[in-house]
C-alpha cells in the first residue's frame, strides 16, 4: 500500500525568507522602544527601519512612503519590528 505524505504547495518566491523582492510601505513613523531606533506600522505588521534614507524625511512623526526590502535574517539591537531595509524614501501625500 503507497503511502502519502502530506505536502503544502511551494512558497511563491516573494514570501521567503531573505527575498529580494522590493516591496512599498506607508505610514506615520514612530520612534521605538530603544533610543534611536524608528518603526512603521503597514496594514497590520510592525516593521523597523533600517538602510541608508534622507533623515529629513524619515523621523519620528513624518507621514513616508518606503521602497525596499524585507530581511528577516537581519541582526538588530531594536527589538521591534520585521527588519525593512529603506532603498527609498519620500514623503507621503
Amino acid at each position: 500500500m503507497p503511502e502519502n505524505s502530506p505536502s503544502l504547495p511551494p512558497l511563491d518566491e516573494s514570501s521567503k525568507p531573505g527575498s529580494t523582492s522590493e516591496l512599498t510601505i506607508t505610514g506615520t513613523v514612530q520612534s521605538g522602544v530603544e533610543s534611536g531606533c524608528l518603526i512603521l506600522e503597514h496594514e497590520g505588521t510592525v516593521y523597523g527601519i533600517y538602510g541608508s534614507y534622507d533623515s529629513s524625511i524619515v523621523y519620528a512623526g513624518a507621514e513616508v512612503t518606503l521602497h525596499g526590502v524585507i530581511d528577516e535574517g537581519m541582526m538588530t539591537t531594536c527589538q521591534q519590528g520585521t527588519p525593512f531595509v529603506v532603498s527609498e524614501a519620500e514623503t507621503a501625500g
